[in-house]
């Protein structure tokens, strides 16, 4: 789900590239967000609430809050609202706090 026209927006889109959620591959654009390339392919829900457990998607989408922390090539608590989407990347669900080393 992206927005292909805009009466005031206009949208360049990047080459088409290859990163890997939860194992899968699967494919956005070089130039927007984590959060968005998962967004458009209809991926909400990017880790889990530290009180209930239940899961957390996008809130602010401008990297102030929380809700959006996941693990990046092995690196717990990034902020994918704000971090761009890079060939190969490697994104996995963050349980409700991020160790500071990936255990593999």
């Amino acid at each position: 789900m992206r927005i292909q026209e805009h009466p005031i927006l206009e949208f360049k889109r990047g080459k088409k590239i290859k990163f890997y959620f939860e194992g899968r591959e699967l494919y956005g654009y070089e130039g927007e967000t984590i959060a968005a390339a998962l967004y458009a392919l209809g991926i909400w829900e990017y880790r889990e609430s530290l009180k209930t457990g239940k899961p957390r998607g996008l809130f602010c989408a401008i990297g102030h809050c929380s809700s959006c922390l996941m693990v990046v090539n092995g690196i717990p608590n990034i902020r994918i609202c704000v971090t761009p989407l890079k060939e190969g990347m490697v994104v996995k669900k963050q349980k409700p706090k991020g160790d500071l080393i990936e255990r593999i």
